[in-house]
C-alpha cells in the first residue's frame, strides 16, 4: 500500500510490542452488554459519556444510563451534548466510513457546540490549542492546508478499508488515523469527539460490531493527561510534527482492548 499521509514507519516496531494471537483472543471474546436493549447501546453510552468527559464535560455515565436507558429526566444542559454524541456513534454504526458520512457525524454531534454553518464543515480560520490557562501548545494545519490533508486521510482510510489487514496492523491504522485527525483539526470544534470516534469507526467496518464494544474512550479518559502528554509528544505545529514519536500513542488502543473485562 502507498498511503498519501497516514505514517506506516512505525507498523514493524509496533508488531513488536503487541501480540497478535492474544489480541485477536481478547476481541473475540467482547460482547454486548446485558442492559443493551433494541433501543439502548451501553457501550455507546460508554463510549459518549467518556469522550465527553476528556473535553471537560461533568457528566457521569451511572447518570446517564438513568437517562437514556429509564427515561429520567435532567436538566437538558447536562445530557444534551452526550444525547448528540450517542446520535452520532449511532449514525456511524449503521453507515460507510466516507467523507460525506463523516461530516454528517460531525453535524451530529455538535448540534449544540457549534452554529449550524459550521456543522460538517472545515474551518476557514488558524486553529490554535490552549491550555486552561491560555498558554498556545499547538499550533494546527492552517485552513489552506486543511482541505488537502483531509482529501489525502480520505483516499488512504479508503485503501485501508479496500485492504486484508491483520487486527494488530487494524489497530494500529485506527490509531494513527486518530492521531493524524486531531493534528490536522479539521473543524472549529468537536475535534476529539470525532477523531475517537473515527478510530472506533474505522475498526468497526474492518471487524464488525465487536469494535463498538471496545472502551476506548474510557481508557483514554482514565487515563487523559498520557493520553494528551503521548499527543503532545509529536511537537508544537503542524509543519515540524515528527510521528516517530508515536509509539506511545499507538500503544493506548491494544492497551485499552486488553483492559476489557
Amino acid at each position: 500500500m502507498k498511503l498519501q499521509i497516514i505514517p506506516d514507519s512505525l507498523l514493524d516496531q509496533y508488531r513488536m510490542h503487541v501480540t497478535e494471537y492474544a489480541l485477536s483472543g481478547r476481541f473475540s471474546q467482547l460482547k454486548d452488554a446485558e442492559i443493551s436493549t433494541d433501543g439502548f447501546s451501553f457501550y455507546t453510552s460508554v463510549a459518549s459519556v467518556y469522550s465527553s468527559k476528556i473535553e471537560g464535560e461533568t457528566i457521569e455515565l451511572d447518570s446517564y444510563i438513568k437517562h437514556k436507558r429509564f427515561g429520567v429526566e435532567f436538566q437538558p444542559d447536562y445530557t444534551r451534548k452526550i444525547d448528540d454524541l450517542y446520535l452520532a456513534y449511532q449514525f456511524a454504526s449503521a453507515a460507510a466510513l466516507d467523507r460525506n458520512r463523516l461530516a454528517e457525524a460531525h453535524a451530529l454531534l455538535t448540534r449544540h457546540i457549534l452554529p449550524k454553518s459550521y456543522q460538517g464543515k472545515f474551518r476557514s480560520k488558524n486553529m490554535y490549542v490552549t491550555t486552561k490557562d491560555g498558554r498556545i501548545e499547538y499550533v494546527a494545519a492552517s485552513p489552506f492546508q486543511v482541505e488537502e490533508a483531509m482529501e489525502k486521510l480520505y483516499v488512504d482510510i479508503n485503501l485501508l478499508l479496500k485492504n486484508d489487514l491483520t487486527i494488530e496492523e487494524a489497530l494500529y491504522f485506527a490509531s494513527m488515523i486518530h492521531l493524524v485527525f486531531v493534528k490536522i483539526h479539521p473543524w472549529n470544534d468537536g475535534n476529539g469527539r470525532s477523531a475517537r470516534l473515527l478510530e472506533k469507526w474505522f475498526l468497526a467496518r474492518k471487524f464488525g460490531e465487536k469494535a463498538w464494544f471496545v472502551q476506548s474512550e474510557k481508557y483514554y479518559y482514565v487515563h487523559h493527561q498520557t493520553y494528551y502528554d503521548n499527543i503532545r509528544a509529536l511537537g508544537l505545529e503542524y509543519d515540524f510534527l515528527d510521528y516517530s514519536k508515536a509509539m506511545p500513542f499507538l500503544l493506548m488502543l491494544p492497551e485499552a482492548l486488553r483492559s476489557e473485562g
